[in-house]
């Protein structure tokens, strides 16, 4: 028998979320959240992918929060970097919000890289590639890239740097960010940043753009 706790979330509720955010998904990208839901539950009970335990509110933090830049910004096609994706946000979303591009997923920890590919499996997702790898350690294995994207940077100033590098050859980056993180980040003179745009049904967190600017790394 199926617990209330178990049940997927509704195509309504999940419809009603995403219009919140100004988000139209289709009767397919509504099955793909109900199976990435399920998979990150089950396997979060035996790997710490996500603090957030609620359906509702990792629908809207992890999948709301991450397709938003879908519209907001917008992110619509070419090759993405999601660069410390973890359990694969913004990533993978973004990816079922935009089926045509091309995403990459770099994450460290060999556990998480290896959910990452069990869901891009389940779904049936292509042109989406895990790549076990500290950031660092990569370089023309991505380039070129339209977007870098990140929602779990440790420290801004190398990651910035290490974007705007030519081997990476990087077109813009897209953070998702805390407000009291934003000065520190736009301290970066690779980049020309744009206005923070504030995420709907947040505590202050942002999505911050910045395009290559004239001083990136040669």
């Amino acid at each position: 028998m199926t617990t209330e706790a178990e049940r997927p979330l509704s195509e309504e509720t999940i419809r009603r979320a995403m219009g919140e955010f100004q988000v139209t998904i289709n009767e397919q990208q509504v099955i793909y959240i109900q199976q990435y839901i399920k998979l990150l539950r089950h396997w979060n009970e035996k790997l710490n992918l996500t603090g957030i335990r609620d359906p509702l509110e990792i629908l809207y933090r992890h999948f709301c929060e991450s397709m938003y830049a879908a519209v907001a910004i917008p992110v619509q096609f070419g090759r993405l970097a999601d660069i410390g994706t973890g359990a694969g946000f913004p990533g993978l979303p973004l990816k079922i919000i935009q089926p045509e591009m091309e995403v990459f997923l770099v994450e460290s920890n060999i556990k998480k890289g290896t959910f990452l590919a069990e869901v891009i499996r389940e779904l049936g997702l292509t042109n989406a590639k895990v790549l076990i790898n500290r950031y660092e350690e990569l370089g023309e294995d991505l380039a070129p890239l339209n977007y870098i994207c990140s929602r779990a940077v440790g420290e801004f100033e190398p990651f910035l740097q290490w974007a705007a590098s030519r081997e990476v050859a990087a077109g813009g980056v897209i953070l998702w960010i805390g407000g009291r993180d934003l000065d520190e980040a736009r301290k970066s003179k690779e980049w020309e940043w744009q206005e923070p745009i504030a995420i709907p049904h947040s505590l202050r967190r942002y999505l911050l753009v910045g395009a290559r600017g004239a001083a990136a790394v040669a």
